[in-house]
Formats: structure tokens, C-alpha cells, sequence
């Protein structure tokens, strides 16, 4: 089993590429996922030249850059070919004046528009499952990338939002299996808004700590483990309490690798 640990790196938009490239490599990490947005280290609109250059950095601190948290137009599409990332990871939004399965359907065309320069080019698209109003569960990105080769559309599961759903990770993955590329690790939970005396409660997600959370780390590498799975482990350093981020990423990727490490299952 070939396990390579990647981090978003969203929190620290404002370090250079370099100083990124070596907090990353000092945390332990092999890879990064790097969003391309405004206001970030690489930007949509220098992409064909900035991301090629990120790459590189990042290769002379020993870090590659596994996927991408950006546009999918055929020019984002190149630049990937061109830095060699595999995987461009989205969420897809359901629109709700058309409905679920007519935005899948909308999604879907899209998609099929993207088909030749993804096999052109070699890269892939990444769907990530996210709660709420979007494709939010296992089923969901099956229903919507089962048609396709897992070389142009592929799963990536994150555990978080499956945990906020209260999908247990066993299902989850095995609903996926034939598309998993990316399993996403971070953890969250319910808290409740408003006090007993309020006629209907209200709640909000806490991003927290992997062992603090409903997703299920333990039980999810578990999982990936049996099935002798080989890929990213994708930590999103997502946390509420944004002044500890350093110090939770730094402990959460001690702890996935302690997981995987251990005997058995």
C-alpha cells in the first residue's frame, strides 16, 4: 500500500511559494493540494506560467503538488499537464431552481465537453463530496462520474462531510471504490445555535481536531487499509479556532499516520 500525505494549503495564502513549499515539507507532509484563486500563490489568470513555477519550488523542497482546488477550463487543464498534477478537485453546487437531477444533468454535459482535453492532457477531475446544497454524499458523486473512466472523472471522499451527513466511512467507500483517488481527511461536528427555550433548534458545523470529530478517522483508514488502498490522504486544515491551524495540522497529520502505520486490521 502506497500512502501519500498531501495538505491544503488555503490557511497560508500569504507566504511565498517557497517558505510554503518548506512549512509544508517540516510538517512531514509529501504533497500539497494548492488552491488557484485570486489572491492566492498561483492565480487563475498566471496560471500557464505560475503553476509550472509553484511545481517546481515545491520539487526542490521534495514536495509535489498532488491536486489542484481550481477552474477546469482547458487552459487550467494544460497548466496541470504541464506541472505535472494529476487531479483538479471541485464541489459541485446544486442549483436549486432547476433541482438535483437537472443540475446533474447540466454537470454532466459539461463534463462531456471537457472529456478530450482531459484525455488529451492526462488530467483528471477530482468530485468532493460537501454538505448541504450539493452533491453531498457517496452516492451522490456515483451517480453523477459512474459513467466515466476514473482516469478523466474521479471520486474524492471527505470524511467530514460524510461524518456532518452520517454516512458511515465503510459504506462510503465502498459505494466509491471504483473511482477513489482521493480520500480527504478532516473532521467536524454538530453545535447547536440557539438555547432549550427556542421553538426549533438551530445548529452550525465546528471544524475540529481528527480524533475529535464525526468522521471517523480511525475507522476510515480501517477501511482503506483492507482494501489495500494506494493514494493521496488529502488534510484540509479546516479548523474553527483559527489561531491553533499550525498546531492542529501538525498533530492531525501525526495522527493519520500513526493510524496507518499501526497493525491491522
Amino acid at each position: 500500500m502506497s500512502i501519500s500525505y498531501t495538505v491544503f494549503t488555503k490557511p497560508w495564502k500569504t507566504k511565498t511559494l517557497a517558505e510554503l513549499a518548506r512549512f509544508v515539507s517540516d510538517l512531514g507532509f509529501d504533497g500539497v493540494e494548492l488552491p488557484v484563486r485570486p489572491g492566492y500563490q498561483v492565480e487563475p489568470e498566471n496560471i500557464s506560467k505560475g503553476l509550472p513555477e509553484a511545481a517546481r519550488i515545491f520539487a526542490d523542497h521534495g514536495v509535489r503538488i498532488g491536486t489542484l482546488a481550481g477552474p477546469t477550463d482547458e487552459v487550467t487543464i494544460a497548466a496541470c499537464a504541464e506541472a505535472g498534477v494529476p487531479i483538479i478537485r471541485i464541489c459541485e453546487g446544486i442549483d436549486r431552481d432547476i433541482g438535483y437531477l437537472a443540475t446533474e444533468r447540466r454537470l454532466k454535459e459539461r463534463y462531456d465537453a471537457l472529456l478530450p482535453a482531459l484525455e488529451q492532457h492526462g488530467v483528471a477531475i477530482g468530485v468532493q463530496n460537501h454538505c448541504d446544497f450539493c452533491v453531498n454524499n457517496a452516492m451522490g458523486i456515483l451517480h453523477l462520474i459512474e459513467g466515466y473512466e476514473p482516469k478523466h472523472l474521479c471520486a474524492v471522499l471527505d470524511q467530514a462531510h460524510n461524518g456532518l451527513n452520517g454516512e458511515p466511512p465503510e459504506l462510503a467507500i465502498d459505494i466509491l471504490w471504483s473511482h477513489l483517488r482521493v480520500v480527504n481527511l478532516k473532521s467536524a461536528f454538530w453545535v447547536r445555535t440557539n438555547g432549550p427555550d427556542a421553538p426549533e433548534a438551530t445548529w452550525k458545523s465546528h471544524w475540529t481536531s481528527g480524533r475529535h470529530g464525526l468522521a471517523y478517522w480511525s475507522r476510515t483508514v480501517d477501511e482503506l487499509k483492507k482494501r489495500d488502498y494506494a493514494g493521496d490522504i488529502c488534510l484540509t486544515a479546516e479548523y474553527s479556532d483559527e489561531e491553533r491551524v499550525d498546531a492542529l495540522i501538525a498533530e492531525d497529520v501525526q495522527y493519520a499516520r500513526q493510524l496507518f502505520d499501526r497493525a491491522g486490521p
